[in-house]
């Protein structure tokens, strides 16, 4: 059976025309690894809007998810700091990659650099329906920890 690809649309900015397009890097991988449109330094602890330089079209009823590279994670404590950011259908903007740095040393972005996964995901919207009571169930209103460790 032949894989159906959903069509999403990008342009860039001209600065940003010698950088490769988001990709897959394996046959199996979920996420598109996206790379900085620009060079810059994250001290620990704080946190940046880097530049990628793409700007997307994405079919309605579909959101795009930035997310970490496990990678930068593990090694270096930078990860996507309202992971999974989320572009949204009707989003023309550049997309920028909020990063922060929990490492214990600065963490140098060199342009070109892989940063982020963008992974394409189909949205459900949802219709809201006040009720008085809702309906009840064994675990109830139990919050964080309450189904054990």
């Amino acid at each position: 059976m032949e894989e159906v690809k959903l069509p999403v649309h990008i342009t860039r900015s001209k600065e940003s025309e010698d950088l490769p397009l988001p990709s897959y890097a394996t046959e199996g991988s979920s996420g598109m690894d996206v790379v900085a449109a620009e060079s810059c330094v994250i001290q620990p602890g704080e946190w940046k809007a880097v530049s990628t330089g793409l700007f997307m079209e994405i079919p309605k009823g579909y959101e795009c998810q930035v997310r970490p590279r496990s990678g930068l994670a593990l090694r270096e404590g930078v990860t996507v700091l309202n992971a999974p950011g989320t572009i949204d259908s009707d989003y023309r903007g550049e997309v920028k990659v909020l990063l922060i740095n929990h490492g214990k040393t600065s963490f140098k972005i060199a342009r070109g650099d892989r940063i982020a996964q963008l992974v394409f995901a189909k949205v459900e919207r949802a219709e809201l329906h006040l009720k008085e009571k809702l309906t009840a169930t064994a675990r109830g209103s139990g919050g964080f920890g309450s189904t054990g460790k």
